[in-house]
C-alpha cells in the first residue's frame, strides 16, 4: 500500500470518527431535549402537592405505611450524631431508624453508643442478605425507634443488606448516614404507597447539593449556595438529572436509577430480589435494573415512581480529586451493570425497558463520553487539515456545548417556576452563570473522569475510590 493510499484510508477514518461523534452527541442531547420537555408538561399538568407539612400530616397521618430508615456509617464519627437526630426528627407516623455500622475504623460505634444511651439488644435477623458477620445490635434507652447494628466491614451493600434483614416494616428508606432529609421528606415519599394497588416496589426523590447551606442539630435552616465554583455546577447537574431526567423518566416508566442517597423500596420486593449486589459499585442502579428485569421476567404489573418534591440534601465534593473518584466509580458501576444484565438490552422481552431504557444508559454511559472527548480533538483538526467543512467543526461546538448551555438553563427555569427552592434571585444569577460556565472545562474535566471510570472496569478494579469530605455545614 503507497504512501498515497494510506493518506486517503486515514482521511476515510479521520471522517467516519468525526461523523460518529456528531451523531452521538446530537443523539444525545436530543434525548435530553425532549425529557426537559416532558418534564415541563408533567410538572405544568400534575397536581401540586401540600405545602406544608401540618397539611401533609392532616391528610395522611392515618393512611402512611411504617416505615425503616436504614442509614449506613463508615468512619462518620463527625457527622453521625446530627444525621440520626436529624432522621428521629422525620415526620412520620410511624417510623424506626436501622443505623448500620458498617466496621468503622474510628468511633462511630462509641459515639452512637454515648449520644444516644444505647444498651446491648439480642435483636433476631428477619433475612440474612449480609455476607460479613454481624457483630451486635444496641437499642437506645432514650428512643425506642432507634437501633444500631454492629457488623464487619463489607461496605455500603452489605451494610444496607443487613440492616434490611432487622426491619419489620412493610416499607424500608435507603439513605446515606451523611445525608439530611427535609423533615416531611418521609411522609412525601409514603404517599404514593398509600394509593397504590400493590404495583409500586420503589420510589425515588430529588437530591440537591447542602454545601453552602446552614445546617444545624442535623437539620436544614437555610439553603444557601456555596462560594466554590465546583460545587455550584454539580448543582446545575443535580437538577439536570432529578427534575429533568428522572422525571422524564418516570412519567415514561423507565426510570432507571434511584439515588443511593435517598429511595424508599417495598420490603418484601427487596428481599425477593435479594438486596443489593455486594460485587459493583453502582449498586444504587444494578439493583433498579434488576428490579425491572425480575418484575419483567416474572410477567407482573409494577411501577417506579419518582417525586421530585422530596429533597435530600447531601455534601457534594468540594475539590476535583474528589470528583475524580465519584465520577469515576459512577462510570465503572454503569458498565457492570449493563455488563451483568447484556441480554436486556435491545430485547423485547424486556419491553419499553429492553428497547429504549437500556439502549438509553449504553449512548450515555459508553458510547457517549469517549464520542464526545474524541470530538473536541477529531472535528478541529480535520477541519484544519481540509477534511471537513469548518461549518461541521463549529456545528459539533453549538451540538455539544452551546446546546448544553441552554438545556442547563432551561433546567434552571424549571426549578424556579415549579419548585422556587432557590433561595434568592441573586443566588439564582449564580446558578445561571455556572449554567453557562460549566460547558467550557468542567464538563470536559467531568468526561475525562468518566474515561477513568471505564478504564477501572476493564482492570477489573474493585477498589473503593473514596470522596473526601468536609462535613455538612462545615463549608
Amino acid at each position: 500500500m503507497n504512501i498515497e493510499t494510506l493518506k486517503i484510508v486515514a482521511a476515510d477514518i479521520i471522517l467516519w470518527i468525526a461523523f460518529a461523534c456528531f451523531l452521538v452527541v446530537a443523539l444525545r442531547n436530543s434525548i435530553s431535549l425532549l425529557q426537559l420537555a416532558i418534564a415541563g408538561w408533567v410538572f405544568s399538568t400534575r397536581i401540586e402537592p401540600s405545602e406544608s407539612a401540618r397539611e401533609l400530616w392532616r391528610r395522611y397521618a392515618d393512611l402512611a405505611l411504617p416505615v425503616s430508615v436504614i442509614a449506613p456509617a463508615f468512619n462518620e464519627e463527625l457527622s453521625i450524631v446530627q444525621s440520626v437526630k436529624a432522621l428521629l426528627a422525620l415526620e412520620h407516623p410511624d417510623h424506626e431508624i436501622i443505623v448500620v455500622n458498617d466496621g468503622s475504623a474510628d468511633s462511630t460505634l462509641d459515639v452512637l453508643i454515648e449520644a444516644f444511651d444505647m444498651e446491648p439488644a439480642d435483636l433476631p435477623q428477619l433475612a440474612e442478605l449480609q455476607k460479613t458477620r454481624i457483630l451486635g445490635t444496641y437499642s437506645s434507652r432514650r428512643f425506642a425507634n432507634l437501633l444500631v447494628v454492629d457488623k464487619e466491614n463489607g461496605r455500603k451493600a452489605d451494610a444496607v443488606n443487613a440492616g434490611i434483614g432487622f426491619a419489620r416494616t412493610p416499607l424500608i428508606c435507603i439513605i446515606d448516614a451523611d445525608s439530611i432529609i427535609e423533615t416531611d421528606g418521609l411522609l412525601r415519599a409514603s404517599e404514593p404507597f398509600m394509593f397504590d394497588d400493590g404495583k409500586l416496589v420503589a420510589v425515588g426523590g430529588a437530591v440537591r447539593i447542602a454545601n453552602g447551606c446552614t445546617i444545624k442539630g442535623g437539620a436544614l435552616q437555610k439553603i444557601g449556595i456555596s462560594k466554590g465554583m465546583l460545587p455550584r455546577f454539580q448543582v446545575v447537574e443535580y437538577l439536570r438529572a432529578f427534575l429533568m431526567a428522572r422525571v422524564a423518566h418516570a412519567h415514561t416508566n423507565t426510570l432507571m436509577l434511584i439515588s443511593g442517597a435517598f429511595g424508599l423500596f417495598r420490603r418484601s420486593t427487596l428481599i425477593e430480589v435479594g438486596g443489593y449486589r455486594h460485587d459493583t459499585v453502582g449498586e444504587d442502579l444494578e439493583l433498579v435494573v434488576r428490579l425491572h428485569r425480575h418484575m419483567r421476567e416474572q410477567n407482573r404489573d409494577y411501577q417506579i415512581a419518582f417525586v421530585p418534591d422530596i429533597v435530600c440534601w447531601t455534601e457534594a465534593p468540594a475539590e476535583l480529586g474528589g470528583l475524580d473518584n465519584q465520577r469515576g466509580r459512577w462510570q465503572q458501576g454503569a458498565m457492570e451493570t449493563l455488563q451483568r444484565h447484556r441480554r436486556m438490552i435491545f430485547n423485547p422481552r424486556y419491553g419499553r425497558i429492553g428497547m429504549l431504557a437500556m439502549p438509553q444508559i449504553v449512548l450515555e454511559d459508553i458510547l457517549g463520553p469517549p464520542a464526545e472527548l474524541a470530538g473536541y480533538l477529531v472535528l478541529p483538526a480535520a477541519a484544519l487539515l481540509g477534511l471537513l467543512s469548518p461549518w461541521m467543526a463549529l456545528a459539533f461546538f453549538f451540538v455539544s456545548v452551546v446546546f448544553g448551555c441552554a438545556l442547563s438553563v432551561g433546567t434552571l427555569a424549571l426549578e424556579e417556576k415549579q419548585l422556587r427552592r432557590t433561595p434568592s434571585a441573586r443566588d439564582l444569577t449564580k446558578l445561571g452563570i455556572a449554567a453557562v460556565v460549566e460547558n467550557f472545562g468542567y464538563r470536559q474535566i467531568n468526561l475525562w473522569y468518566r474515561l477513568g471510570g471505564i478504564k477501572r472496569f476493564f482492570r477489573n478494579d474493585t477498589t473503593w475510590a473514596a470522596v473526601p469530605r468536609v462535613g455538612l455545614g462545615n463549608e
